[in-house]
Parts: structure tokens; C-alpha cells; sequence
């Protein structure tokens, strides 16, 4: 592999991937900002003026301050490969370690090295995003100190079990030879698994209180339509999100007889029964076309090939080079090649995202005609609609920048799939 040419093609890739978010950024920004003094005419009577204008200017506060953090991200990206800031920290850490402790507790410390440096450079962005922009809107409810138990909480909780993954990931790269990637990609792929089931019942309390779901009418009714659907779970929860955000959702979580169905507390007190039972609908749908079990195909399918791409990769010095930096002598470069990875990979995926969002959009049209199917369409939208404006979700986002960021049709593309374009809604809003 010839180093220069990996050089440019990937300061080709982050320049490129960066105009085109740019691009896209102020297409969006111009098209919402166009449409922000009138509610589109098909919610004109149903959705208010000023929920509308709301939405508008919570997206332009969160492009504008997205465009400052992917120029900084990809100027930190920049530093810490092609000008050499992965290269001096990799000698500080041997300089300060290896000789002390060896070869795993260096590669260990490196990784984390660079996994604090990169959280305290995030954190001024998260710590406006929480405390400015969603206070600015009205949706944090998170106080500095639950933010700080919660920032304690996933870094001990990061420690405690990234750490054992990431040393047995390099010891098999170490141990086992040229096809370690095989290897490696199955313990992961069994770990990934593995925390699909716990983790609904073990992480997830830590950081929120779950309760089960306590209204009996409620209760039957998702019952009932769980058995028209032919599906079962362990419980119903409320979770209490409002501690944190006034955003709403609901969702489902946990495999096979682990399965629970968790709502936000937010979304309890914003939506009605029949309101409530058209999301679940929409969620089953999810399952019912198998969308869940074929993401995670696909994961582990990516993952096997991102593993085999990196078992060449590691072997090649120009991948080293390329990237800035000069690989080990004396020590294995297997950390090295991991973190090379994970900030080169980045920059060439951002094209291929647009696919992924496709088809998500698909499953999302197809997950909303079995909620048609099994509940009332027109319930759905009133949800639909409710937690758009509970949310602030533009009603009018540009179409280019739908096609090429939205995990989620937009709410217009979603009410004319489900034939309800022309039908009053009357009652939308609380």
C-alpha cells in the first residue's frame, strides 16, 4: 500500500464528506427557514402556528451547531492522524509504560488515552447541546449533577466492561494468528448478543427507573393487540424519561422471551389510548417484518468484513504511514491498527450512509402499514403527528437532505403512505 496515495485519498475523504454535510447543512437550514412563517396546508388545522415555528427554529439551532462540530471533529480527526497526534501520544504512552508494565498494558493505556482525550474534546459540544440548545427549547430536564452521575456512571461502566473486551480482542489479534480477525469478529459478535438480553434488565436500570406499566385499561389493551399480532413480552414499563428530556418515545428491547415494551413517561401523558396502541402497532410491526433480526444480520455481516479489511490493513506498513503514523519495532501494533481504523473508516463510509438511511426509511413505511393494518390509521397519525410537535420535528425538511440523513420518512410522506393525505384529523393537538 503506498502511503501517499492513502494520505490524499483520505484528506480527500474528510474534505469531501465535509463540504457535502455543509451542503446539505444550509440546504436544509434555507428550506426550513422558507417555510417557517406558514404551516404546510395539509396541517394548517391541526398543528399550530407557533409548535410550528418552534420546530423550525429548534432544527436551524441544531444544523448551526452541527456545522461547528463536524468542522471541529474533522480538524481533530486531522491532528490526531495526518498531522501526528496519534503518532507523540503513541510515544508517551510506550515512553511512560511499556517498559514498566509490557506490551498489553500499553496497548490498553493507549486506547484509553485516546478515548479520554477524544471524550474531554466532545464534551464542551454535549455539555451546550444539553444545557443550551434543549434548555433553550424547553426539553432538558437533566440537572449538572444527574449529568455528571450519568457521565460517572457510563465511564466506570465503560472501564468495567470495554476494558476485558478490548484486552481479549488484542490478545486474539496477538494469539492467533493471520486469520485472527475471524476470531476476534466472533467474540464480539457473542458479546454484542450477549448484551442485546442483559441489557435491558441490568444496564439500562442503572441510568433510569423502570416501573411497570400501572394503568389497567392501558395494560389490557396492548395485551389484546399483542395477541391479534401473535407476539408476547416479559413486561410493560414505564421508564422515566422525563428526568432527563421532555422528548417522547417508545420502544421495544430485549430478544426472544427477554422481549419488553418500554414507554417513556412523557409519552404516556401525551398520547391516549388509542393513540398509544397505534405506535405499539407500528413497533410490532417492526417485528413482524423481522426489521430487528435482519439489522442485526446486517451488523454482524459489516462487522465481518470491516474485521476482514482490517486483518489486511494491519499487516500493510503504508496503512501505518498513510495515517501518520511510523508502526512499533519492538511492540505489536495491534492497538495501533484498531484506532487507525476507527478514525480512517469514518471519512469513506459517510458515502455509503445514504443507503443505510434508505433503508431504514423502508422498513418505517412498512412497519406503519402493519400498525394500518392492526389498529386505527388515523391514530397513528394523530401519534404521529403529536410526537412531531412534542419533539419539534420540521414539518418541511429539504427532500435532498431527507433522502440522505432521514432514518424516519418525513411526517407528509408518511400520512400520504398510509392514504390518510385528504382525511380531517381533527384533534391533534392537546
Amino acid at each position: 500500500m503506498n502511503p501517499v496515495v492513502l494520505s490524499l485519498a483520505f484528506a480527500a475523504a474528510i474534505l469531501a464528506s465535509l463540504l457535502i454535510k455543509f451542503w446539505l447543512a444550509t440546504r436544509q437550514m434555507r428550506h426550513v427557514a422558507a417555510h417557517r412563517a406558514a404551516v404546510p396546508a395539509a396541517f394548517a388545522a391541526i398543528v399550530p402556528l407557533e409548535a410550528h415555528q418552534k420546530a423550525a427554529d429548534y432544527t436551524l439551532a441544531k444544523l448551526r451547531l452541527g456545522i461547528v462540530s463536524e468542522a471541529f471533529g474533522g480538524a481533530v480527526l486531522i491532528g490526531w492522524t495526518l498531522l501526528g497526534g496519534l503518532a507523540w501520544l503513541n510515544g508517551v504512552v510506550q515512553d511512560l509504560v511499556l517498559a514498566r508494565w509490557g506490551g498489553m498494558a500499553y496497548q490498553l493505556l493507549l486506547v484509553g488515552a485516546v478515548v479520554l482525550v477524544g471524550g474531554l474534546l466532545d464534551l464542551p459540544f454535549d455539555l451546550y447541546r444539553t444545557f443550551r440548545l434543549e434548555q433553550r427549547f424547553g426539553f432538558n430536564k437533566t440537572t449538572l449533577a444527574l449529568y455528571a452521575t450519568d457521565l460517572l456512571k457510563s465511564t466506570l461502566l465503560g472501564i468495567a466492561i470495554g476494558g476485558p473486551l478490548l484486552a481479549a480482542v488484542l490478545w486474539i489479534m496477538q494469539a492467533t494468528g493471520a486469520h485472527w480477525w475471524i476470531w476476534a469478529w466472533a467474540a464480539l459478535s457473542a458479546f454484542q448478543l450477549l448484551a442485546m438480553v442483559i441489557y435491558p434488565t441490568v444496564i439500562a436500570p442503572m441510568f433510569n427507573k423502570f416501573e411497570p406499566l400501572a394503568d389497567d385499561a392501558l395494560v389490557g389493551r396492548v395485551q389484546s393487540l399483542m395477541q391479534r399480532c401473535g407476539f408476547r413480552a416479559k413486561g410493560f414499563f414505564v421508564m422515566d424519561g422525563s428526568r432527563r428530556s421532555a422528548h417522547a418515545n417508545a420502544y421495544f428491547t430485549g430478544f426472544g422471551a427477554a422481549k419488553r415494551v418500554v414507554f417513556f413517561d412523557t409519552l404516556l401523558k401525551r398520547l391516549n389510548g388509542d393513540e398509544v396502541e397505534a405506535v405499539l402497532a407500528h413497533e410490532l410491526g417492526h417485528f413482524a417484518h423481522r426489521h430487528i433480526a435482519k439489522r442485526v444480520v446486517l451488523m454482524l455481516a459489516s462487522s465481518l468484513a470491516g474485521f476482514a479489511l482490517l486483518g489486511w490493513l494491519a499487516t500493510q506498513w503504508g496503512f501505518y504511514l498513510g495515517l501518520g503514523v511510523t508502526p512499533n519495532l519492538t511492540t505489536s501494533n495491534n492497538a495501533l491498527a484498531l484506532l487507525l481504523f476507527m478514525m480512517g473508516l469514518p471519512p469513506f463510509m459517510f458515502f455509503v450512509s445514504p443507503i443505510f438511511a434508505s433503508l431504514s426509511r423502508r422498513d418505517e413505511y412498512q412497519a406503519d402499514a402493519y400498525a394500518r393494518n392492526n389498529a386505527d390509521a388515523a391514530d397513528l397519525v394523530r401519534a404521529l403527528l403529536k410526537l412531531y410537535e412534542d419533539n419539534a420535528s420540521t414539518l418541511t425538511p429539504d427532500p435532498l437532505y431527507v433522502r440522505f440523513y432521514y432514518s424516519h420518512p418525513p411526517a407528509s410522506s408518511r400520512i400520504a403512505a398510509l392514504g390518510l393525505a385528504d382525511v380531517p384529523l381533527a384533534g391533534v393537538p392537546a
